[in-house]
């Protein structure tokens, strides 16, 4: 009877103990699943703040991309924002070439010199001693041409002044010499360019700043006749405007 009794005893120290054994593993378990939520969690939020970085930064990167871009239009826009003018007389179209590249690399604005009474075919027929331009060569009292206009609009505003032109006799064409005599240039840069099948710029530029006593004239440059925009790009680059 009494070694029942032990055994009972025995057995029920015996199921305590698996039953204590049993909750533990049961809580350990419990605790290792949550410690393995809470770290899945963790790496989540993780995950998503490295993707929101990433985001914000690409985000950062496109803003700083497009001011850069913005900047760069900006800068290529035009020369100082449009205070150059590209002042012309053209009698063939070459020169107006000329001015239309320089307009465009620069972003200036252009003023085409337009006599009252137009140049024809047979004027400008050098080669015949009656011809309006051989008799305004012999008879310097003939060179004052009338033009439509020399007044230029905003003109206090432009900085930089090319003025372009055919080559007569070495000189420039003279309709050009009305405008310079109407203007004032004093604190502007003025660059001349010319245009000839053979004729280089001569005195041309250096006549036309005598005329017009002011303004800070710079040397010029001579185009052929049917001028490569390379040819025009690169020497306007090397102006360094």
């Amino acid at each position: 009877m009494k070694a029942k009794k032990l055994l009972s005893i025995f057995l029920i120290g015996v199921s305590a103990v698996s039953l204590l054994a049993g909750c533990s593993s049961g809580s350990s378990s419990q605790e290792s699943a949550s410690e393995d939520t809470a770290q899945a969690d963790t790496q989540e939020e993780a995950s998503e703040e490295t993707d929101q970085s990433d985001t914000q930064e690409a985000a950062g990167e496109d803003i700083e991309e497009a001011a850069g871009e913005e900047g760069q239009e900006t800068e290529a826009s035009g020369t100082a924002d449009g205070n150059v003018l590209v002042v012309y007389y053209s009698a063939t179209g070459n020169t107006q070439n000329v001015a239309n590249i320089i307009a465009d690399i620069t972003g200036g604005d252009l003023f085409e010199l337009e006599p009252v009474e137009p140049y024809t075919d047979e004027d400008l027929n050098y080669s015949d001693e009656n011809s309006r331009v051989s008799r305004e060569h012999e008879d310097e009292s003939l060179r004052n041409v009338e033009l439509t206009s020399t007044t230029v609009d905003n003109w206090d505003s432009y900085d930089t002044v090319f003025i372009g032109y055919p080559i007569w006799w070495g000189e420039a064409a003279w309709p050009v010499d009305s405008f310079v005599e109407n203007n004032d240039f004093t604190g502007k840069t003025v660059i001349p360019f010319a245009t000839s099948a053979s004729s280089g710029m001569g005195e041309s530029g250096q006549l036309l700043a005598d005329m017009a006593g002011t303004g800070d004239w710079q040397e010029g440059m001579r185009f052929r006749s049917g001028a490569d925009e390379a040819d025009v790009q690169e020497w306007v680059n090397g102006l360094g405007l």
